[in-house]
C-alpha cells in the first residue's frame, strides 16, 4: 500500500460521515486522517435528498483537504444493505440497486450508480458492516485475526466476514448474493416476534438494536428513554432494566452462537451503540458460551478499538 490519500464514506441510519485520510506505505499504520465531516442523515426526505447530501458531503470534505478535483482520489462508500441486478419480475436491471437497506428509501434504486454521477466519477460500494469489520482488521481489535467477524448493533443489527489471504492482507467477504454477515436477520421467532422492515418478524435487529432495545423498556415501564440511561438505571439496580437487559443478553448469546458454529472466526468486534453496554462483554461472553457448539469458547469477543469511525475508515479502503 503506497503513501496516497483516500475518501471514505459511512452513509449510516442516523448519520453520515465522510474522511480524507492519508494511507502510509505499511498497511498496519493506521491512517492519517486529513479532513472530515459528519451530518445526519436525512432519511425522511427521500432518496434524492440523500444522493445530493453524499455527494455534497464528498466535495466538500475535499475541500477541507485541500484538493481542488476528485478525479485522482478513490471514493469508497460503505452503507447498510447490498446490491443486486434482479428486479422484482425476475428480470434484470442494467444497473445495480440497492437491498436489505435498512434506510428503506434506498432500496430498488441505483444508488452507486447515481452517486457516481453526481460526483463524476466511479465509486467503491460495499457493507457498512464489512467496512466495519475490514478496519478493524487491519488496525483496530482484529488485527492480525485469520478470520474476524464485525458485528453492528446499532440503528440496525448487521455483521462483516474478513479473512485474511495468503499474503497477510485482509479481505471482506461478500458472498454469492451480498448478504455475507447478515445476521441481523437471522429470524428467532417468526410468528410471534416483533416486525421487522425486511418484512418478516422475528429478526434479530427487532431484540438487539438500539431502537428495539428502547421500544421494549417503553413497552415493560411505559416509559420511554434512552438506552444511555436505561443502562445507568440497570447498573444502579434497577429493576426493569435489570430484567430486560437480562434477557437480551440470553438472545444475544443465542444469536451469536449461532454464528460462531457456522463460521467459527477467531475474534468477534462489537460496534455501533450498543457496543458500549459493559453487561456484554462479562454475561453475553458468557451466554455465548453456553450456546456455541464447543466444550469451551475459544473466540475472543471484544469491543471495537477505532470507535464509531471504523465504518469511514474501512471505506476508504475500498477501490472501484
Amino acid at each position: 500500500m503506497t503513501d496516497e490519500l483516500r475518501i471514505g464514506v459511512d452513509l449510516g441510519g442516523t448519520k453520515t460521515e465522510a474522511v480524507v485520510v492519508r494511507l502510509g506505505g505499511d498497511a498496519r499504520d493506521r491512517p492519517d486522517v486529513v479532513a472530515k465531516r459528519r451530518v445526519p442523515t436525512a432519511r425522511d426526505l427521500g432518496y434524492d435528498h440523500i444522493v445530493a447530501q453524499t455527494a455534497g458531503l464528498v466535495r466538500d470534505v475535499a475541500k477541507d483537504a485541500g484538493l481542488s478535483s476528485l478525479e485522482a482520489i478513490a471514493v469508497g462508500v460503505g452503507m447498510p444493505g447490498s446490491t443486486t441486478t434482479r428486479l422484482p419480475d425476475g428480470s434484470r436491471s442494467d444497473v445495480a440497486l440497492v437491498k436489505n437497506s435498512n434506510t428503506t428509501c434506498l432500496n430498488g434504486r441505483p444508488f452507486r450508480a447515481d452517486l457516481s454521477r453526481a460526483l463524476g466519477k466511479e465509486i467503491a460500494f460495499s457493507n457498512d458492516a464489512s467496512c466495519f469489520a475490514l478496519a478493524e482488521a487491519v488496525w483496530g481489535a482484529a488485527a492480525g485475526a485469520r478470520v474476524a467477524f464485525g458485528v453492528i448493533l446499532g440503528t440496525g443489527v448487521g455483521g462483516g466476514l474478513v479473512f485474511r489471504d495468503a499474503s497477510g492482507a485482509a479481505r471482506a467477504w461478500d458472498g454469492a448474493q451480498g448478504i455475507a454477515g447478515e445476521w441481523g436477520h437471522v429470524i428467532l421467532d417468526p410468528t410471534g416476534g416483533p416486525p421487522c422492515y425486511c418484512g418478516r418478524r422475528g429478526c434479530i435487529e427487532t431484540y438487539l438494536s438500539g431502537p428495539a432495545i428502547e421500544a421494549a423498556y417503553a413497552e415493560r415501564t411505559g416509559v420511554r428513554r434512552p438506552l444511555r440511561e436505561i443502562a445507568e438505571l440497570e447498573a444502579r439496580g434497577d429493576e426493569g432494566a435489570r430484567e430486560l437487559f437480562a434477557d437480551r443478553v440470553e438472545i444475544f448469546g443465542r444469536a451469536l452462537a449461532v454464528v460462531i458454529d457456522v463460521v467459527d472466526p477467531d475474534v468477534v468486534v462489537l460496534g455501533g451503540g450498543v457496543s458500549n453496554l459493559d453487561v456484554l462483554y462479562g454475561a453475553g461472553v458468557r451466554a455465548v458460551a453456553r450456546w456455541v457448539f464447543s466444550d469451551h469458547l475459544a473466540t475472543r469477543i471484544v469491543k471495537n478499538t477505532l470507535g464509531d469511525s471504523a465504518g469511514v475508515l474501512g471505506a476508504a479502503l475500498l477501490r472501484a
